[in-house]
């Protein structure tokens, strides 16, 4: 039996490529909606543990199942000692051989090379942006001057947390971590 794997790194994305390239190939498909990075995927695990020997675990590409070369190696040494095939789609790899063990090993490097080349350049992007003044994230629901009336209005006991929350349509503690930063920016430096 072939069993395919596919991965998608959020609710967001699209897997249809995925199944295009493999539902013709594969018996069943078992489709993931989890960041490799996390330890916790569970379709994976499941996946796994439903190989048999003489099974095939298909993926269309290694950086949709893997989290590291190590983990790449790894989990294909304990495939073929399971007796469980490996096929790699995009790559027409027979994982049998020793030139097949070797290509894959080489491609697992890369493929982690790849993944970590792209960390660099987000986090460089980020820190290039920030740079410049950008404000990353979620843009916040209360602005500075809503903080300071909201500071007042509390100060003065003319209202409840509770109620400028509903007011604003943010939790309590939104308001609370709102005040405080408010207070961080505005309280003189000391010097040394």
């Amino acid at each position: 039996m072939k069993l395919g794997y596919l991965r998608v790194s959020t609710e967001e994305q699209n897997p249809d490529r995925q199944i295009d390239a493999l539902k013709s190939i594969c018996d069943e498909l078992y489709i993931e909606k989890f960041s490799a990075k996390t330890q916790n995927r569970p379709i994976f695990k499941s996946v796994l543990s439903k190989l048999r020997k003489g099974d095939t675990l298909v993926v269309l590409s290694i950086d949709r199942a893997f989290r590291s070369t190590v983990d790449a190696i790894n989990q294909a040494d304990r495939l073929r000692s399971l007796g469980i095939e490996f096929q790699i789609v995009n790559m027409a790899m027979d994982t049998s051989t020793a030139d097949g063990k070797l290509a894959y090993t080489i491609m697992a490097a890369v493929a982690q090379h790849e993944s970590d080349r792209i960390s660099e350049r987000t986090k460089q992007g980020i820190r290039a942006a920030r740079k410049r003044g950008a404000i990353l994230g979620r843009p916040r629901k209360l602005s500075a001057a809503d903080v300071r009336s909201i500071k007042i209005k509390l100060d003065m006991g003319e209202t409840s947390l509770s109620e400028i929350a509903n007011e604003f349509g943010v939790h309590p503690r939104s308001i609370q971590r709102a005040i405080t930063r408010n207070r961080k920016l505005h309280q003189p430096s000391e010097l040394t």
